[in-house]
């Protein structure tokens, strides 16, 4: 959870127009794995599964 956190606060801070393309598609790619990581997480502690 530390990780999200910390990747959508450097991403908040970030002024996207000094980014590179590829360097911001990757560090969006990254944000989107960790985000699905952090759903497992969660649905593996709270029992939710998929029907």
């Amino acid at each position: 959870m530390v990780e999200l956190s910390t990747a959508i606060d450097h991403l908040a801070t970030e002024d996207v127009s000094e980014v590179p393309r590829l360097q911001l598609v990757e560090q969006l790619i990254e944000l989107h794995w960790q985000m699905a990581r952090l759903q497992a997480q969660i649905a593996r502690r709270t029992g939710v599964r998929l029907p």
